[in-house]
Parts: structure tokens; sequence; C-alpha cells
């Protein structure tokens, strides 16, 4: 039997030759002494597959480790399902939530009679370091629908159940087990508790934060930073699912099924536009002039910014919208990659000084020569947009490096407001299986990219790693620095685009790279109905820059 093995990112594959059929978990303990990092996942014949899984044939085999994104999810999973089976052994059968990314964790939330105290985190702490050091196998079992529906109504999780019972693509169900606790997970697992060596728990606001090792350096804590505002976001975010009457994906599906989505659309909108009403209301209170907004990929900057400056039109202002991409330096002079490729996302790819000094003599009220960047020849064209505001008048700034201090560093701070807007995705699948906000992400990139970009689905998600390498050196790190924070998720968001995204995804052949995370996205967006008629999303929501008709968006 041979096998074509890549044990690295950027190395090739090498060759080699079993005789008996062998576990990917038996080739990772023949070549530990190569890896960088602990394996968790493998990527067998453009599938992935868990170190558990039998290579019988001639096979092309692939091993990650966490700085993969799949493998990162595994090492959440894991350590999730450790967390709960800890929860139970020290607190029994109290309800445990787990929520979204925080604080590079997750934000989790133990539902009992009183607060959970530091006594019972650490217990609950100490308690999962005796799991990982036990190295308990992770046992993985796998139920017809029926019979694990039935499951779920024995152990009071109607949520699961029906879940199960309404999503008729799915045939099977895996459950996973611990030392006699089970749980059903939508992803997959390491091997036994071993494996999960790095996290710490923490007590934060109303709930526990679980903390793990950050994607891009996978042996070691990140550092705590206190995400206070996006907290508080989320907070705002559950108030407006206890508004809508959803708190998990078969409260959504039944609206749909129902066919009660259309007041489901309408309020998520009204949402929307509140918010933003109350962020223009404040700008105009407090006169601010240079309004500054950014966040990561396919978070509808545009489409806000758009309906911010209405906002502020309605309380009586006349703002001035622009980008920065007109601030590029010539391209003769962009500042490189590694690999000697142009790098447009680098803050010195923007000419810093000529953009403080337009932005200052706006403020001062006096004609401006504003530039075109002309993406043809890579060069700034001028004397096509002589531009000034009136005393007191906005200007409002949506660019990637809006939030970073460096590009505004010559004007007043006293100027300044910064908002930073991103889908903080709040409806899980159910109690313990969230959506990460970053797969909301891809899949409205995915959606995006074919409609208006000309890119295939598999496009996006070969240069989607690239994208999340710069939104960490250039986004991430500023959004504590925001005045206040948007989230541009809208809960029926994934129900609108499933009707683009399934095809698309299906398109990709099993012998492409990007087959693996196209058949996960697959398995994930296949959970959610599907809302068929979009006549009822207006033509300024944020969801219309991604899936077309937006009034702001050619």
């Amino acid at each position: 039997m041979k096998i074509m093995l890549k044990l690295q990112p950027g190395q090739e594959y090498r060759e080699i030759i079993k005789k008996e059929p062998i576990t990917v978990e038996s080739l990772v303990d023949e070549f530990r002494e190569e890896f960088l990092y602990d394996i968790l996942l493998a990527k067998v014949n453009g599938k992935e597959e868990e170190l558990t899984f039998t290579i019988d044939r001639d096979s092309t085999v692939e091993l990650l480790d966490m700085r993969n994104h799949s493998a990162n999810l595994v090492y959440q999973n894991s350590l999730t399902l450790i967390y709960l089976k800890a929860v139970r052994d020290v607190m029994g059968g109290v309800q445990v939530h787990i929520n979204t990314s925080l604080n590079k964790g997750l934000y989790t939330e133990i539902i009992s009679d009183e607060a959970v105290s530091e006594a019972q985190i650490s217990a609950v702490e100490e308690r999962m370091r005796e799991l990982v050091a036990g190295d308990i196998p992770i046992v993985r079992e796998v139920y017809d629908r029926e019979d694990a529906v039935e499951i779920w109504e024995r152990y009071n999780s109607f949520e699961k159940a029906e879940l199960l019972r309404t999503a008729e693509d799915i045939k099977e169900a895996k459950f996973y087990n611990i030392d006699g606790y089970r749980n059903f997970f939508f992803g997959l697992m390491v091997p036994s508790t071993g494996y999960i060596k790095r996290f710490q728990l923490m007590k934060y606001g109303d709930g526990v934060l679980m903390r793990f090792p950050y994607y891009s350096k996978p042996d070691e804590m990140p550092p705590y930073i206190d995400d206070s505002k996006i907290y508080e976001t989320l907070q705002e975010e559950k108030r407006w699912e206890m508004l809508m009457g959803v708190s998990y994906l078969p409260d959504l599906n039944s609206k749909i099924k129902k066919q009660e989505w259309k007041d489901l659309i309408l309020l998520s909108e009204a949402l929307h536009e509140k918010k933003i009403a109350e962020i223009a209301d404040r700008i105009t209170r407090e006169n601010k002039r240079i309004i500054l907004i950014a966040g990561p990929s396919s978070s509808g900057k545009t489409t806000f910014a758009r309906r911010l400056c209405i906002q502020l039109r309605v309380n009586g202002l006349e703002p001035l919208y622009l980008g920065t991409d007109d601030y590029f330096v010539e391209r003769c002079d962009s500042p490189l990659d590694e690999d000697g490729s142009p790098n447009y996302e680098n803050l010195e790819a923007l000419d810093i000084r000529l953009f403080n000094d337009n932005m200052n003599d706006l403020l001062a009220g006096k004609a401006v020569d504003l530039p075109e960047f002309d993406f043809i020849t890579g060069t700034k064209r001028f004397g096509h947009r002589i531009t000034s505001v009136a005393s007191g008048q906005p200007i409002v700034i949506e660019g990637i490096h809006a939030l970073n201090g460096k590009l505004t560093s010559e004007i007043d701070d006293e100027s300044k407001f910064k908002i930073y807007i991103s889908p903080f995705i709040q409806l899980n699948i159910d109690m313990h299986n969230r959506v990460p906000s970053t797969d909301a992400r891809i899949l409205r990139r995915i959606t995006r990219d074919y409609q208006f970009r000309n890119y295939s689905a598999a496009d996006t998600i070969r240069l989607w790693p690239k994208v999340r390498a710069g939104e960490d050196k250039n986004i991430f790190p500023f959004n504590g620095q925001a005045d206040v924070m948007f989230n541009s998720a809208l809960i029926y968001e994934l129900a609108a685009m499933k009707k683009y995204l399934v095809p698309l995804l299906e398109s990709i052949e099993p012998d492409c790279d990007e087959y693996a995370e196209a058949v996960r996205l697959l398995k994930f967006i296949r959970f959610f109905g599907d809302i068929e008629d979009e006549d009822v999303i207006p033509n300024n929501s944020i969801i219309r820059e991604f899936i077309g008709g937006s009034v702001f968006v050619e």
C-alpha cells in the first residue's frame, strides 16, 4: 500500500510503503520527531478524517496541526467536550451554554441557582486537567437519526432532538463519549483527552471564559486582552435574540417552516437600523468630525458606512464619505511581502502623510484636491475631485487601517470617532455547538466573490488563510480602540445564503485542495432551513452586499 504523505505545510509529499492497514495516529507516531506542533487532524484523499481513521488503500495524506483552521476547530471541540464532562463531574447536571469566541477563547455560561464562584471554576479546571492527565479515549459513536433523537429526548436536550428531527439531510448523528459522558458534536475530535494540553478557565462577566492557544502560535497561551466592548455587543445581541424568539438553530428553522421568516427578517433589519441611528445620534451629540470605520473581511463595512451617512443626514449633517484605497502609494513604491510580492494590506501601502494633510485641510474648511487611485496604471490621479466640507460636517472614512492610530497620527484625537464592525454570530446550532464567526464570514465572502468578482468557491477558500493572517496583523489588534462596535450579523442570513452556497460548494471536485473545507462547510450549512424568497430583504440590508440587489454596492 503506497501512501503519499505530507508532514508540514509547504513541504513536498514523500512516498512510504505499508504492507498492512494503518491508522493515521500510528502514522503520526512514526514521524513524531519531525513535527513542529501536535497533529490533530488529517486530510486523507481530500477528506478530513480523525486520527483514528484507518488507511487501507493507496492514499494521499496531509497531516494538520493547530495552524490549520479545521484542526484548530478539532482542538476547540475536544476541549469543549472535556469542559462539559468536568462541569458534570464537579457540579452535577447543570446546563452549560457554549456561546461565542471572546478574548482568544470561548465564552460559556453555567446555568445554576447561584452565580458560579471562583472556587467552582477552579475545581472544574482541576478536573479537566485530571481528565487530560488520564489520557482517556474519546470514543466516537454513530447513531441513525431516529435513535439519536430518542437519546436526546431521554436526556431532556430537546433543542438537540428538534435539530436532528427537522434536519432531513442528516441521516446519522455523531456522539462522542468520555468515560460515560456522551454528547453530540457537529465537528471532529482528537482520539483521547491527552491531546488537549493547553487551556485556562477564568470567571468573566456572567459566565466562564475558556481560553486556549491561538492558531498562529499553537504552543503557547495568548496574552490576555480584555475584549470588554465585544462582550457588551454580545450581551446586546442576546437581548435581540430574545426579542426575535430565536436562541438556537431549531428556533430559526421552525420559523422558516411556519412561514414566519418574513417578520423575522423585518425585525432583524429594524434592530440594525435602530443601532445605526443610535451611533449617528452619538456622533452628532459629541460633534465628532472624523468617523473611522474598520472591520475584518466580509463584515459589511461599505453598506454600514453608507447607512450611517444617511442617518447623519437625518440629523441635519452632510457627511463626506471616503475610502482609503485612493491613498495607495504609487505601485512601484508598494511594500513587499516575504515572498517578494506587493503587500497592499500593509499600512505602509498608504500615503499616510498625504492622507493626514488632506483630512486636516478639510477640517479647516479648505478646498482639497482629493486623489483618485488608478488601479490599472498603479498611480494616483489629481484634479478630478476638488472637495470641501462645511464647518461642523463629518467625514466618514472606511478602510482596514481606520482604527490604527498611525493612519491618523496628525489628526486631533478629539475629532475622531472609531467604529469597529464585524458579524458576531450568536445563533448557535444547539447549546453546545456554536457557529464560528469566521465560518459566517467566509460563507459571506464565497457568496459575494462568485456574484461580483468572478471567483469560484475554491478560489475564495484558497485565499482565506492569507486574508485571516492580514486581519490578525492589521485589524484585530486595534478593535479595542473603538468607541463603539456594530454587530453586522443578521440572524436569518445563513438561511438566505444557503441556496447560493450549496451549489457553489458542491462544485468543488474531490481532487481539489479545497475540497475538504468545502465538505465541512456544506455539512454545516445543511443544518439550516432555506429562505428561498428574498424579496422581503430590503435593498439597503448588509446581506445585500453579498447576495446582490444592494442599493449601495454595484
